[in-house]
């Protein structure tokens, strides 16, 4: 079996029999579970514990000192109190594009969406699909519970701060629930990062302003609807924490990085 080293994804210079003194690491809400894999493949030494919850639980649990790192699609400021939030360190490990997805019966008319479109079918301003050039059909809106960070991502750049309705029903922050609520329901939308629609060909994506949401679109600018996957830690990270999080963040592994649907940041023409 090759070494991560020989297939590129680390700088072997910087990582060849290193060992750490910390051998655990604790990670609350991950979506890098692919990139954690590899890691504790190359350092099997490392014993690295992920747990799940929103960005919210992990903002908090890395601030309290439960985690020695805490996962969040927004930043800390926007969950913690200002004097908690300046204790963290942020790490911008990667860009997050998220994408409106509808059922596959909505697709074959409806493409591309504005955004003050977008904004009222997610307001409940605009409820059957005929309104915007779509058949005559429900929208069936399948929503995020308000803690949830992808949910303030889109609310941000996609909705233009409006507050989307709650569909108590169909609500969940799982993206694989999601997924399959939309494939099941005729007439159905919501949003996930791209990352969740790798190989999916259960859903259809659809444009904004008639920009699709791929990760050149979003290297360049020109859609909108993207923000950075943060990994805080509380002050600066040891030994260990910054050995994972530099390897996550490497060069080496951007084409990796991308095969997940992750955008790598240094890649960015334009920042937040």
């Amino acid at each position: 079996v090759k070494k991560l080293a020989d297939l590129g994804f680390i700088n072997k210079k910087k990582y060849k029999n290193t060992k750490f003194k910390k051998r655990e690491i604790l990670i609350d809400k991950t979506k890098l579970i692919k990139l954690t894999d590899k890691f504790k493949e190359l350092h099997p030494e490392v014993s690295i514990t992920l747990n799940g919850g929103g960005s919210g639980t992990g903002l908090k649990q890395v601030a309290d000192g439960s985690v020695d790192i805490g996962n969040s699609d927004v930043a800390a400021d926007t969950k913690l109190d200002k004097a908690v939030a300046d204790g963290l360190v942020d790490h911008k490990v990667c860009v997050v594009t998220m994408a409106p997805v509808v059922n596959k019966d909505i697709a074959a008319t409806v493409k591309s969406l504005t955004k003050q479109q977008l904004t009222d079918i997610f307001t409940a301003k605009i409820t059957n699909w005929k309104e915007v050039g779509g058949p005559d059909e429900e929208i069936v809106l399948i929503t995020r519970p308000s803690t949830s960070g992808t949910r303030a991502l889109f609310k941000e750049f996609a909705l233009g701060g409006a507050e989307e309705a709650s569909n108590k029903s169909l609500e969940t922050d799982d993206s694989g629930t999601l997924l399959q609520s939309i494939k099941d329901n005729k007439g159905a939308i919501g949003y996930v990062a791209l990352s969740y629609l790798v190989n999916n060909q259960d859903v259809a994506t659809v444009s904004v302003d008639g920009v699709a949401p791929t990760l050149e679109n979003t290297y360049n600018g020109t859609y909108p609807v993207w923000g950075y996957e943060h990994m805080y830690t509380k002050g600066e990270p040891n030994a260990t924490v910054k050995a994972y999080l530099d390897f996550i963040m490497s060069d080496e592994y951007g084409k990796s990085m991308e095969a997940q649907g992750y955008g790598v940041t240094s890649k960015m023409q334009v920042q937040r």
